[in-house]
């Protein structure tokens, strides 16, 4: 797993993050992350696809996580949200990215900026959105 895809993937979830809470328009959100240097190191293409790619992507998005977790998808916790967001984007949209890279990569994010033991919800939540949308994948593997 690329390091630079990975600081891309946690500035992409900062700025989701932002999004959610300001409703302030993206291209402002993606200048403020430039200005002050914040992707630095980030695969700065694929936090754009990724930053840009979800709210594009919201209700088809909402509509995959609502059939799995335990409430509203405006009522999880915003930084658990906005992972949740990104892994199911990911598993859909970029296939070339293996399930349990996708998975172990929400994990990491949920350790580093969730509420302590949101890894645990991040897990389980991706872990079944993963095996219905990449179900031939784990299928070949098995």
């Amino acid at each position: 797993m690329s390091e630079a895809k990975t600081k891309a993937r946690q500035c992409a979830v900062q700025a989701l993050y932002q999004w959610q809470m300001t409703g302030n328009d993206l291209s402002i959100i993606e200048m403020d992350f430039l200005e002050e240097d914040r992707l630095k190191g980030a695969q700065k293409s694929y936090f754009k696809a990724l930053f840009y790619g979800v709210p594009k992507k919201l209700e088809v998005i909402d509509k995959a996580l609502s059939e799995f977790v335990d409430r509203d998808v405006e009522k999880i916790d915003p930084v658990e949200r906005a992972i949740l967001r990104l892994g199911v984007y990911e598993f859909i949209h970029y296939t070339e990215t293996p399930y349990r890279v996708i998975i172990n990569e929400g994990v990491n994010l949920a350790k580093t900026f969730g509420a302590e033991g949101s890894h645990k919800y991040i897990n389980g939540i991706l872990d079944k959105i993963g095996k219905k949308i990449r179900h031939r994948e784990i299928q070949s593997k098995s």
